[in-house]
C-alpha cells in the first residue's frame, strides 16, 4: 500500500514538472519583447538552426543544467517548440533564481512550409 501512494506522488510529480502551466508566466509574440530582456532559445539545434531567432542565445533544454550560468541576465524570455519543453525550461530557471518573462511557441512547421515554397519557386526559373 505504501508503495503504490509512493509511486503515485512520483507519477503525480512527473505529470505537474512537465505538463501543467507555469502559473503566471503569459505567452507573448516575439515582436512584442522589450530590447532590454534576454531571449533564450530552449529549442533543439536542429530546429534553432532551421529558424533562428535574431539576437537569442541556444541553449537547449536538455542542456540548461550544464550551461544555464551562461545566462547573463536574470529577466528571460524563452522561444520553445512545445508546452512540455517550455514548461520544464521556466521551471528549471525559476528553481535557479530567474525571472522569466513571457514565452513563445515557435512554429516550426510554417517555417519548413516556406523553405519548400522558395525551393520549388526556384527550381522554376
Amino acid at each position: 500500500m505504501i508503495i503504490l501512494i509512493f509511486s503515485m506522488i512520483v507519477v503525480g510529480m512527473i505529470f505537474y514538472n512537465r505538463y501543467i502551466p507555469v502559473f503566471g508566466i503569459k505567452s507573448v509574440e516575439q515582436e512584442d519583447i522589450s530590447n532590454t530582456i534576454t531571449i533564450v532559445d530552449i529549442r533543439d539545434f536542429n530546429e534553432s538552426y532551421k529558424s533562428p531567432v535574431p539576437g537569442a542565445l541556444t541553449i537547449p533544454v536538455a542542456y540548461l543544467k550544464r550551461n544555464y550560468q551562461d545566462i547573463p541576465s536574470m529577466d528571460l524570455y524563452l522561444v520553445a517548440s512545445s508546452k512540455l519543453e517550455s514548461n520544464m525550461g521556466i521551471r528549471y530557471l525559476q528553481k535557479k533564481g530567474y525571472h522569466i518573462r513571457g514565452y513563445s511557441i515557435a512554429d516550426s512547421t510554417r517555417v519548413l512550409l516556406n523553405e519548400k515554397k522558395s525551393m520549388s519557386l526556384g527550381n522554376n526559373n
